[in-house]
């Protein structure tokens, strides 16, 4: 195995913000729903717990990046310290993990367009009629590329930015107490899987490796700045939605698999946040649909070595977005269901327990020469596997009792 020397400097910044961006998206449309279970406190402290767990991951992950030259995906990686049987595991986690994040995104666009529809014209429209125009339009998009996703994300991002912030700045003063006051510890575990896929950023470890150019001190601060960031955002926008809406109707939202706009809609009668909230809803969906479909396109287009002809691309567009479509139409309302799937049974082990495993192969077994991100040796390791196989375990207990 060949160890990178390259340590040149590169933009710490930069990286921060492509890290920051990748965790801001339709996960703040479920997390208030499934936080608010278990109160505003248990969930700061489980929000945290989560930070600090997909952190470490990102450090491992950097880690196991470090020790070969060039660009390397995760995949390359997986096979490469673990062999046939890993690399192949994290194949099948690394799709299973795109089609559920994008089957929750598709059913959110038809919950989302059956509410602006109501809303604007009190016309009740069934949900998969969102999920075929959203997936038809941006799926054009995806389609024609990068260069046509980038620009058409930008907008979307600096949306996504002005709506949160008027959200905050215009919610603070109406939000109550009382209702962050709510405790309830066993049932802040609930929401431990779609807090993990908030700071799904590890996709992005090989390619900022690559722009910092192996520099591990700058990566290292990129990782725990860029995903810092996020927390705090999404703290903050868990306790003005919690502090807005009544407990009982975010345990009604839970039943209905209903996403946190909706409930916000639903329980406030200020018109400026039912209608920021529509628009925030938007940015926030389409932003992640179509960076996990352009991101899922370019895997499948590599590992299934297709080119990308106009019938190649057309092919694996299809691929991409027709099972979830498929999903989304004939079981409405899985959006928080699908969420906490993509947390619980794939971004836990692919980003979680697979790092871990990589670098004590790496470590322990072939005896590679430090840089080691992640101080602790192999208890450290260790922990890092038994909180995944926790959360793990505990989705797992949910869906069988």
């Amino acid at each position: 195995m060949e160890i990178s020397t390259d340590h040149q400097k590169g933009s710490v910044f930069g990286s921060t913000l492509l890290i920051t961006g990748s965790c801001i998206g339709a996960g703040m449309l479920g997390l208030p729903v499934l936080a608010a279970q278990g109160g505003f406190l248990p969930s700061i402290i489980m929000f945290c717990l989560c930070w600090a767990f997909m952190a470490a991951t990102g450090l491992l992950l950097l880690e196991v990046n470090l020790w070969f030259t060039g660009e390397v995906s995760i995949i390359t990686m997986a096979g490469r310290t673990l062999g046939r049987i890993g690399q192949a595991f994290g194949w099948v986690l690394f799709c299973f993990l795109f089609y559920s994040l994008l089957v929750a995104f598709v059913s959110g666009c038809g919950e989302l367009v059956a509410d602006f529809s109501e809303e604007i014209f009190g016309l009740a429209v069934p949900l998969w009629t969102g999920s075929v125009l959203f997936v038809v339009l941006f799926g054009i998009l995806v389609y024609l590329g990068t260069l046509a996703v980038d620009r058409f994300n930008r907008v979307l991002m600096a949306g996504l930015i002005v709506t949160y912030l008027i959200l905050v700045a215009l919610g603070i003063p109406h939000i109550k107490i009382d209702l962050l006051r709510h405790i309830d510890w066993k049932a802040s575990l609930l929401a431990l899987p779609a807090m993990v896929i908030s700071f799904g950023y590890h996709n992005l470890v090989p390619s900022i490796t690559t722009y910092l150019q192996h520099d591990a001190r700058k990566l290292r601060i990129a990782i725990l700045a860029g995903s810092a960031i996020p927390l705090l955002i999404y703290l903050v926008w868990m306790a003005i939605v919690m502090g807005l809406v009544p407990l009982e109707q975010f345990r009604r939202a839970l039943t209905d698999g209903d996403m946190a706009t909706h409930v916000l809609r639903k329980a406030s009668g200020v018109k400026w946040i039912v209608d920021l909230s529509q628009y925030f809803a938007f940015f926030a969906i389409v932003t992640t649909l179509l960076g996990v479909s352009l991101s899922f396109v370019d895997f499948l287009a590599d590992g299934l070595h297709i080119k990308k002809t106009a019938a190649g691309k057309a092919s694996i567009c299809l691929l991409v977005l027709a099972p979830p479509l498929l999903m989304g139409i004939l079981y409405p309302k899985l959006f928080l269901k699908a969420l906490s799937y993509a947390g619980a049974f794939g971004a836990v082990i692919l980003f979680g327990i697979m790092p871990a495993l990589m670098v004590w192969s790496g470590r322990y077994r072939e005896k590679i020469a430090r840089p080691t991100m992640l101080p602790g040796g192999k208890p450290a390791l260790l922990l890092v596997i038994l909180f995944a196989s926790v959360i793990f375990l505990l989705q797992l207990a949910q869906e069988v009792f």
